[in-house]
């Protein structure tokens, strides 16, 4: 059975989890939020999306 879940849905259990569970507060989550979405308009962007694929290949068994 294959379970298709979006990259930004799990973010945001991780970032609830991490806010209800260890204790970090609301504002450094909305930084940190904000952070990636500056990040994102750089020139890193596409290392990063790439990254993330691999990564995100990796972890479900995919290849090219």
């Amino acid at each position: 059975m294959t379970v298709s879940l979006p990259l930004v849905f799990v973010l945001g259990v991780v970032a609830w989890a991490a806010i209800k569970f260890l204790g970090i507060r609301l504002w450094v989550a909305v930084v940190i939020a904000l952070f990636g979405f500056w990040l994102s308009h750089t020139f890193f962007a596409p290392a990063i999306e790439s990254g993330t694929r691999s990564g995100v290949d990796v972890i479900n068994g995919t290849r090219d």
